[in-house]
């Protein structure tokens, strides 16, 4: 096990404003500086948003993944940054994305964007673990579903 690989787990609620289309133009801004910042740097996750909030998974060596966070945390966009999980982990779960996003489209807004009020998931009430896992296999639906 590397004593140094780390994955971290908040979520934040969002305080992007504005119309749809500006929304998409700043979430494809924050996607793009993610993954090039997450790919120079070594850490690897994914993304979840929908218009009330962000949810993320980060993955990578401990002092990297404390300084994207520590960014996420000052960044204006994000409310009420809740740490879920920081901790050692034997192998990453998101090897290959320097951030994987759900949510990308149309449908998948509509699929995820409800998921709250229509199944009971709330980030607050979730462990760090459970909304990994749910992260993860979105993910994993996305790549099966552009393939």
């Amino acid at each position: 096990m590397s004593h140094d690989l780390r994955r971290l787990v908040y979520y934040s609620r969002n305080r992007i404003g504005g119309a749809p289309e500006a929304m998409d133009g700043t979430l494809r801004d924050i996607l793009a500086a993610s993954r090039a910042n997450n790919a120079r740097v070594g850490v690897t996750g994914a993304l979840m948003f929908n218009a009330g909030c962000f949810a993320q998974v980060l993955e990578g060596p401990e002092a990297a993944v404390e300084t994207t966070f520590e960014r996420i945390q000052q960044d204006e966009r994000h409310g009420e940054v809740s740490l879920l999980a920081f901790e050692a982990v034997e192998a990453r779960l998101f090897t290959g994305w320097s951030m994987a996003y759900v949510g990308a489209s149309k449908a998948d807004a509509a699929r995820y964007g409800d998921m709250a009020g229509e199944s009971g998931f709330d980030l607050s009430r979730m462990t760090g673990d459970r909304l990994c896992a749910v992260l993860h296999g979105l993910a994993l639906e996305e790549e099966a579903a552009a393939a």
